[in-house]
């Protein structure tokens, strides 16, 4: 594999660090990106510019799209000048862009037309990780191509897990990123109390980002096989009911606070009703005394 020449498409904030991870690449690195300026530093380091992502199709074995929506993703690979116009059967086209689902189904099935794999390939981590080579790649697509893609895709990621058939990559990816907005929303709500509270928010970001850094944040208890109910006599259950009694009794601190301050808790509020049933082990005692 490794004597096979990598292909990267879209050099933007995400696309620029990975590709450059690839310019040892032992089969060579070629780069496409409508914005010569940002081909130039690659060619300078010694990637090969295209000027079509047909071109690129032509040369590469494996070839990497990291492009904005759908739309661009279609462009790029179906296209009257994308990838499957000069692709060879067995070619692996990798999308990184999150899409639909429903678009990376497609265009695989477009793909497969051609003899040709594909594997819809979020990344998680953001530009930092990037740079740093340490992103965390969800693959959907067969073994065949995951085994493929594998060793390029470890040249600017730390974690590369195969989530499964086509479009498992893109839904992993939808789960992750709905955490993580869920996440923004429920800050902006702490935000509001502590401001309401006369506190310092800035202040209260750097204890967050601290604590999280020690404690992993929301992504700690995601450490079980199923959501299913969690047996009496499982591992797992009286630390996941000492989380819960916890949370219940911070929550229901927290919201008795923001009633005083007038601020409205709709996350918090949820998050109290329903937190020992996300995790598992049912309401606790403050939880069941307020639903009396």
């Amino acid at each position: 594999m490794s004597e096979t020449a990598v292909g990267f498409i879209g050099l933007g904030n995400m696309g620029a660090p990975m590709a450059r991870r690839l310019l040892e690449w032992p089969g060579g690195l070629v780069v496409c990106d409508m914005r010569p300026e940002v081909v130039e530093p690659f060619a300078s380091a010694g990637a090969e510019g295209a000027v079509s992502a047909a071109e690129v199709g032509e040369r590469c074995g494996v070839v990497s799209v990291a492009v904005l929506d759908d739309a661009q993703v279609r462009a790029v690979v179906t296209g009257p000048d994308g990838i499957l116009r000069t692709a060879k059967p067995g070619t692996v086209v990798a999308v990184h862009s999150t899409i639909s689902d429903d678009t990376a189904v497609a265009v695989a099935a477009d793909c497969a037309e051609h003899g040709v794999e594909f594997v819809d390939a979020p990344v998680s981590g953001g530009a930092p990780a990037a740079e740093n080579g340490a992103l965390a790649v969800m693959v959907g697509g067969s073994e065949s191509a995951f085994a493929t893609v594998r060793e390029p895709f470890g040249r600017w990621a730390s974690l590369i897990v195969h989530a499964g058939a086509v479009g498992a990559g893109t839904r992993m990816k939808l789960a992750r990123n709905l955490l993580h907005f869920i996440a923004f929303t429920a800050a902006s709500e702490a935000q509001r109390l502590a401001e309401a509270a006369g506190l310092d928010i800035t202040e209260l970001g750097k204890v967050v980002r601290h604590s999280d850094s020690y404690t992993g944040g929301p992504g700690s208890i995601m450490l079980r096989d199923t959501t299913a109910p969690v047996a009496a006599d499982d591992f797992w259950f009286p630390i996941l009911s000492h989380v819960r009694d916890l949370g219940e009794k911070d929550l229901a601190l927290a919201l008795a606070l923001g009633s005083r301050l007038g601020v409205e808790l709709p996350l918090a509020a949820q998050a109290f009703e329903e937190l020992g049933t996300g995790l598992g082990v049912g309401p606790g005692t403050v939880a069941k005394k307020e639903q009396q």
